[in-house]
C-alpha cells in the first residue's frame, strides 16, 4: 500500500480506516502519516488528519506526544476542516492542571462565541475548554459566562447539545 497516493486523491471512510489500521501499532507508520498532515497537498493533508481521527485508543499516547505540534499548527491554522479535526484529536485528549496550555485556553476561549467559526469548532472548543477549565473554580466561572453569551446567538443543534452538556456537567461540579 502507498498511503501518500491514496491520502492526495479523494477518499473514502474504508480508505480512511485502512490507513489507520496501516498506521496504528507501528512507530515508523505512525511518524509517516503525521508527515503526511505536514503536506504543501492540503488534499493530502486534510486526509491524513482526518485518517489520525481514526486511530484506535491504544494510540492515544501517541497522539498525546504530539499535543503541543497539533496545538501550535492549530492557532496558526486558517483551513477550517484542518481546525476541525485538529481539535477532534485534542478534544480526546486530557488535561491535567500542569499542562494546561494558556494560549490554547485563550484560543478556544475566544472561538466559542465566534460565529464567524463553523459550528463544529466551536462545539469542539467547548469541550476541549471545559476539560482544562475544571481544574480551576474561577476557570469554570469565566468559562460559563462564555456559555451564558452563546444564549444571545442563534445555536445549531450540535452547538445547543454542546451547550447542555457542558452546562449539565458543571452543576455536578
Amino acid at each position: 500500500m502507498n498511503p501518500e497516493i491514496i491520502l492526495s486523491d479523494k477518499i473514502n471512510i474504508t480508505n480512511i480506516k485502512r490507513i489507520a489500521a496501516w498506521a496504528a501499532d507501528n512507530r515508523e507508520n505512525k511518524e509517516k502519516l503525521w508527515s503526511f498532515v505536514h503536506s504543501s497537498d492540503r488534499r493530502t493533508s486534510v486526509n491524513a488528519l482526518w485518517a489520525m481521527t481514526h486511530l484506535p485508543a491504544s494510540e492515544s499516547d501517541w497522539l498525546f506526544t504530539l499535543r503541543d505540534e497539533m496545538i501550535d499548527m492549530l492557532m496558526s491554522e486558517t483551513d477550517p476542516g484542518k481546525k476541525r479535526m485538529l481539535l477532534q484529536i485534542l478534544r480526546d485528549q486530557d488535561y491535567e492542571p500542569e499542562h494546561i496550555r494558556t494560549d490554547f485556553l485563550d484560543f478556544c476561549m475566544s472561538k466559542i462565541n465566534s460565529e464567524c467559526e463553523p459550528y463544529a469548532v466551536r462545539c469542539f472548543c467547548i469541550y476541549t475548554a471545559f476539560k482544562m477549565c475544571v481544574h480551576y473554580p474561577e476557570l469554570i466561572s469565566e468559562f460559563e459566562q462564555h456559555l451564558d453569551m452563546m444564549l444571545f446567538q442563534p445555536l445549531s443543534p450540535g452547538l445547543e447539545s454542546a451547550l447542555r452538556q457542558t452546562k449539565t456537567k458543571i452543576s455536578k461540579l
